[in-house]
Parts: C-alpha cells; structure tokens; sequence
C-alpha cells in the first residue's frame, strides 16, 4: 500500500496561498503535478507554482471566480487540459467573508457566503465530474468543511457554519453518485489552523489564545499538517474511505 502519487493529476482550488498552497505543494512533494486555481492571489499562486516546480513536477496557476458558472467550468476545462485529464479534484476556496449576526444580515450577505463556501465546491466538482469518471479507482474529491460545521463557529459566523455544514451533505451525496467508478469523496474539517489570513484577518489576537488554550493538544495545528491529510486522502491507502469527514483539530470536537 502507498500514499505516493506519482503521476497523478491534480486541480486545488483557492491556492494561491493558506492552506490551498500547502496542500498544493504536499500533493506535489508526492508525485502529482498540480493546477493552482486563485481568485485574488495572482502573486501567490505564482509562487505556489514556482514550489510545484523545483519538486519536479507540472504546475500552472488558472484564475477564475467560481462563484460564475461559466468561469468554474472554464477553470476546470484549462486544468483538464493542461494536465491531460483529472484525478484529484481539492475545493479549498472559500472564505469568512464577515462576521455579521444573522440579525443584522442582508440577503447579499446571505448569498455570498452560501456562494463562496458551498457554490464553489458544487461548480467546481460539477465541471470536473466527466474527468473524474474516466479517472476511475483514481479518483479523489476532498472538501473542505470546518470544525464551524460542528459546533456553530464564532460570533457572527452562523451562515458561514450552515455552508460549511452544506460542504459535509454534499460530500456525503457525492460519494454515493460517484462510487460506482471508483472516485471517494471526502471532507477535512479543519480547527484552529494558525497564521492564516482567515484568522489573522477576522480572529483578534486574544480569541486565537483562548481557542488554542481551549483545545486539548493546546496548540494550532499548520496548513503543512492539513496538507498532509489532503495527501493521505488521495494516496491508494485511503481508498475505502469515501463519504467521510476527517476532523483536524487538535480534539477540539470529540464525537
């Protein structure tokens, strides 16, 4: 049994930096060669490719907003392309967006968190379906939920929770649609994940200690570990594993 891949074709979206960048420079380090997707991070994701590189293997960065269809499918349709066809689909793009109570929430608001969280992932995976078919046993889908999914999130993170919450369902749903060719979906829930933009930009300092205080590992857990969960998941030894959610959190949520 390995947890190398070799010669395998992977697409990760929001990659241009965080853990998008991690996971794709672990599935690099492990053989594959990689499709950088970024929405913002032009600068970033071009670094993220130059990694890809110097461990050898095939990288390109693709823009797209994948919130729009048109552009998901023509995200998906480059990397096919580029890479001559999809074994690894990893959709990591996502985001906070604000913490607004759903008291004080607009119906803009609403849509944009349930668009960039759950939308993403359902474009992306939708598009890449036709390639992940003729991978086969190959096949490897792995989402990104959220330790939000399980316990509410923080203040002012209620809706981004419900998506997060979506992105189990429809991993849960995609796993039974594609089993019969031997694709696993999958879904990481990741915790407290230190020096991210996400938290650095919407946890104050103060909430990062309490939380890292309040897990039973007592610390944050880094993008690198997280990529090597990506990795894992993908990897032949993961194989019978499909439908699932991997908590990586430290044990901040015991089920």
């Amino acid at each position: 049994m390995t947890f190398e891949l070799t010669g395998r074709r992977a697409l990760v979206t929001g990659a241009g930096q965080g853990i998008g960048a991690a996971i794709a420079v672990a599935l690099a380090d492990a053989g594959a060669d990689v499709a950088v997707h970024y929405a913002h991070s032009a600068d970033g994701a071009a670094e993220v490719v130059g990694r890809v590189e110097q461990a050898g293997r095939k990288a390109v960065a693709l823009g797209a907003d994948l919130t729009v269809t048109a552009e998901a499918d023509r995200m998906v349709g480059e990397a096919v392309s580029f890479l001559g066809g999809l074994d690894i689909v990893v959709c990591n793009a996502g985001h906070l967006v604000g913490r607004v109570a759903v008291a004080d929430m607009s119906d803009e608001h609403f849509d944009e968190v349930l668009a960039v969280n759950l939308g993403t992932a359902f474009r992306t995976i939708r598009a890449a379906i036709p390639a992940l078919r003729q991978a086969g046993a190959n096949g490897r889908v792995v989402t990104m939920s959220s330790l939000a999914a399980h316990n509410g999130g923080g203040a002012g993170s209620a809706v981004y929770s419900a998506a997060k919450a979506g992105i189990r369902g429809l991993t849960k749903g995609l796993a039974k649609e594609l089993a019969a060719t031997g694709t696993t979906v999958n879904a990481l829930a990741p915790g407290f994940i230190g020096d991210t933009a996400f938290h650095n930009t919407f946890t104050p300092a103060d909430v990062q200690q309490n939380i890292v205080a309040g897990t039973p590992l007592k610390r944050a857990g880094t993008v690198d570990e997280v990529g090597a969960a990506v990795v894992w998941l993908c990897s032949d030894g993961a194989g019978y594993i499909t439908g699932s959610t991997i908590d990586i959190d430290g044990g901040a949520w015991f089920r």
